[in-house]
């Protein structure tokens, strides 16, 4: 029979698996593939910083679907979400999008 902690420790990893995976999907909702290799926490950070880039062009009077990732025309191309680069690591996308966010803050207003 299992020991208890085998038993805990499978559960543990059977969590993070189905956060892990949780935090993939709602990123492809949004249109990001993650790199691979990217812990549950930078994945975490990088959705955090979507949603805010996504508030920021909301308050600025954007529409998320006019102005998507997929979108061919965006009326405001400053709306966009930036698309990750083939070799750019999770942190360095992070910040890109919280550049963008910052661009978008004086438009935002409060």
């Amino acid at each position: 029979m299992p020991e208890q902690s085998d038993f805990d420790d499978s559960i543990r990893r059977e969590e993070r698996a189905s956060l892990h995976e949780e935090l993939l999907a709602r990123l492809d909702q949004k249109g990001v593939q993650a790199a691979e290799g990217a812990s549950d926490a930078e994945l975490a950070d990088l959705l955090s910083a979507i949603d805010e880039f996504e508030v920021a062009v909301e308050r600025a009077g954007g529409d998320l679907m006019v102005d998507s990732p997929d979108s061919s025309e965006p009326e405001r191309p400053e709306f966009v979400l930036p698309h990750p680069h083939d070799d750019e690591s999770v942190p360095t996308y992070i910040r890109r999008v919280q550049s963008a966010t910052a661009r978008l803050g004086p438009m935002a207003g409060p």
